[in-house]
C-alpha cells in the first residue's frame, strides 16, 4: 500500500519508540462511527475487524459514550478500598442480565481468564477436596486466552509460547473438538482436576468452529467427573455469533463464564467472570483483587453497552446477517478462497495461496478498495464487523471483498 507522508509520519513514531510485538496493517486510524473507521488522510473504510469483536455495538455509540462522559465528571476511580454507588447496580444489572448469582469484575480479557483458573482452583480444594498443589485444568490445542505466563503454559502457539518458560504446572491441553480425548482424561485423571477451559469457537485459532454438540457432550462430560466447565467468552460473548453467548447455541450454562472485549463496547477495558456462589465465594475478601476492577467508570460503561445489544437486537442481527455473508461469500468461485467457516458474525475465510498472493496480500489489496481485514495464522482471514452494520453495508462490504479476491487472480 502507498502510505501518505502524513500515515509514515505515526507508523515511524510506533517503530522508533513503541515495542515491536505486532505487525500491523499499514493504516493508520483517527476516528470511527458505527461500523466504519476514517484514517489520517480522511479515508473510509468498513471495519470488518471490531477490534477482534470487542466494538460489537459500533464505533463511538453514542449511549455509550454518553455514559462514559457522565460518569468521567462524577467519579471514575476509588479502589475497592472504599464503596462506589455504580459497582452494586451495575453487579445486579449483571445478574439479571446472565442469571448468575455473582460477578467479579476486571478490566482486560487476560486477567478475567487468570481469575477463573483461580477460581478453579480454589474450588478444587475447598469443594471437591483435591489434594494440596494436584488441581489441574485442562485446555485445548489451538486455544487463544491471552498472555500471561500462566496463560501462555496452556498454549501451543510456538509465538506465544516459545521462550516464556518455566512454565505453569498443573495444566494438560488436549485436542479441540474432541470429546473421546476429554473422556479419557477425565476417566484416568478426574478426581485431581477442577475445571475444563474452552472457547465455544476459537478465533484466534481462525474461527475454528467445532462440531455440532461439541460443548454440551463436553458439558456433560464434566458434570458426571465433578469438573467445572468453564467457557471463554471473551470473543464469542455478547451477541457476536448470533446468540448473546456462544454456549445457548447448546444450551450449555457454564459453571463459570469468562466475558470482555464487547462488555464495555470497546470504550474501556472491561471483562468480568459470572458464576454461581458454591464456586465464586470460594475466594475471600483479600484473596483476590484488582485497583481497576469495577471502577465506576467501567460499570456505567458496560451496563450502556449491554443495553445496547438488547435494544438493538443486536444477537438477532448477528444471526440473520452471518448467514447472508456466508451465503454471498460461498458463491465467490474464486482458486483464493479454500474454506469458509463462521457463526453469527464472527466469519473466516481460509485462503489458499495463488500466483504469489496470500492472506496478507488479500487484506492488502481490500484494505485499498476501502475494507479493513487482518490475517490469522498467514493463511486465514477473519472477518467480524460491527453488529450494527445494516444488510446494505454488509452487501456493500461483500462486493469489495469479492472485487478485491478476483482482481488478484
Amino acid at each position: 500500500m502507498k502510505l501518505s507522508s502524513k500515515a509514515k509520519t505515526f507508523i515511524d513514531l510506533e517503530e522508533q519508540y513503541g515495542a515491536h510485538n505486532y505487525h500491523s496493517l499499514p493504516v493508520v486510524l483517527s476516528r470511527g462511527k458505527g461500523c466504519y473507521l476514517w484514517d489520517v488522510d480522511g479515508k473510509k473504510y468498513f471495519d470488518f475487524l471490531s477490534a477482534y469483536s470487542a466494538v460489537n455495538q459500533g464505533h463511538c455509540h453514542p449511549k455509550i459514550v454518553e455514559a462514559l462522559t457522565e460518569q468521567a465528571e462524577r467519579l471514575c476511580l476509588t479502589s475497592r478500598a472504599f464503596y462506589n454507588d455504580a459497582l452494586g447496580p451495575y453487579e445486579q444489572y449483571i445478574h439479571d442480565f446472565f442469571g448468575y448469582d455473582k460477578v467479579l469484575p476486571m478490566n482486560s480479557g487476560a486477567e478475567a481468564v487468570e481469575t477463573a483458573l483461580k477460581l478453579a482452583r480454589k474450588w478444587g480444594y475447598l469443594k471437591k477436596g483435591i489434594p494440596e498443589n494436584q488441581a489441574l485444568i485442562i485446555g485445548c490445542e489451538g486455544n487463544f486466552h491471552g498472555r500471561t505466563v500462566t496463560i501462555v503454559s496452556l498454549s501451543t502457539d510456538p509465538d506465544a509460547r516459545t521462550d516464556y518458560g518455566p512454565y505453569t504446572p498443573g495444566i494438560e491441553v488436549i485436542p479441540y473438538n474432541n470429546v473421546a480425548a476429554l473422556a479419557a482424561l477425565l476417566e484416568t485423571k478426574g478426581d485431581i482436576i477442577a475445571a475444563f477451559l474452552v472457547e465455544p469457537i476459537q478465533g484466534e485459532a481462525g474461527v475454528n468452529v467445532p462440531d455440532e454438540g461439541y460443548l454440551k457432550a463436553c458439558y456433560d462430560l464434566c458434570k458426571q467427573h465433578n469438573v467445572l466447565f468453564i467457557a471463554d467468552e471473551v470473543q464469542t460473548g455478547i451477541a457476536r455469533t448470533g446468540k448473546m453467548l456462544c454456549c445457548d447455541h447448546e444450551g450449555v450454562r457454564p459453571d463459570i463464564v469468562i466475558l470482555g472485549k464487547a462488555i464495555s463496547g470497546g470504550v474501556l477495558p472491561v471483562s468480568a467472570v459470572l458464576a454461581d456462589d458454591e464456586v465464586m465465594l470460594t475466594i475471600r475478601p483479600g484473596e483476590h483483587g484488582s485497583t481497576f476492577g469495577g471502577f465506576p467508570l467501567a460499570c456505567r460503561v458496560a451496563t450502556a453497552a449491554l443495553k445496547v445489544v438488547k435494544e438493538e437486537k443486536l444477537a438477532e442481527r448477528a444471526e440473520y446477517l452471518g448467514k447472508i455473508f456466508r451465503e454471498e461469500i460461498a458463491r465467490i468461485e474464486s482458486p483464493f478462497i479454500r474454506q469458509i467457516r463462521g457463526k453469527g458474525l464472527l466469519n473466516a475465510v481460509i485462503i489458499e495461496p495463488h500466483n504469489g498472493k496470500e492472506a496478507w496480500d488479500v487484506c492488502l489489496t481490500m484494505a485499498e478498495n476501502g475494507l479493513l481485514a487482518k490475517p490469522t495464522h498467514n493463511h486465514i482471514i477473519r472477518f467480524a464487523p460491527p453488529l450494527v452494520i445494516t444488510e446494505a453495508e454488509l452487501r456493500a462490504a461483500i462486493a469489495i471483498i469479492r472485487n478485491s479476491i478476483r482482481s488478484l487472480e
